[in-house]
């Protein structure tokens, strides 16, 4: 089966480039959304855990899973386990979790692209020809969902997250605020963790 799972034209403005990363990630994370039952995410409910690490161009899969998703950093619904593996886990609290991964052949296939010869010798994705970045993308759009991921259910996989909270004081130092998790104290008074010299 070939899901077509196309990114909107707002989600290549937001990443910035054209690129064949940031569409396999919106296709995983919707991919993910279809097995386990979910819609995108409006609030705090269904996370991420993508196992990229730093380093390596590939990390352009996260700003796809986010776009697709809606389990995003700012909503701190991502963390990065820095595995430096092209896969994630999705995870809802009622609904379970799965876990995507590329597969090595279709990565292995990907890399003969002419788009990957420039991003070797140092070109960014933006400078590289149009030609070239349109002919990887059609090719990833064509491909099958079973050529492009492998899926796991991962029915042992548990999180809790952090518990939000409003509470916050000033820095005794700086006067900025501080939230209470990350207040430290010096000479008995609350700091934040610049001003407190740990």
């Amino acid at each position: 089966m070939t899901t077509q799972y196309i990114p909107p034209e707002w989600a290549f403005e937001f990443h910035g480039h054209q690129c064949p990363f940031m569409p396999l990630g919106y296709r995983m994370g919707r991919l993910a959304m279809e097995k386990l039952g979910v819609e995108r995410e409006k609030d705090h409910g269904f996370f991420v855990f993508p196992e990229l690490g730093e380093g390596h161009p590939q990390t352009c899969l996260m700003d796809g899973i986010q776009v697709a998703t809606g389990a995003t950093y700012g909503k701190v619904l991502m963390a990065k386990t820095f595995y430096g593996k092209l896969a994630a886990v999705f995870y809802h609290p009622q609904k379970g979790a799965i876990r995507l991964s590329l597969q090595p052949d279709f990565i292995d296939a990907m890399g003969e692209f002419q788009f990957f010869a420039y991003r070797k010798k140092g070109m960014e994705p933006s400078q590289i020809p149009v030609e070239a970045q349109e002919e990887i993308l059609k090719w990833v759009y064509e491909q099958a969902d079973d050529v492009l991921f492998k899926v796991e259910a991962k029915p042992d996989f548990k999180y809790t997250p952090v518990k939000g909270s409003f509470n916050k004081t000033k820095c005794y130092v700086c006067g900025e605020y501080v939230f209470e998790r990350y207040v430290r104290t010096k000479d008995g008074q609350p700091v934040c963790i610049p001003c407190s010299g740990y």
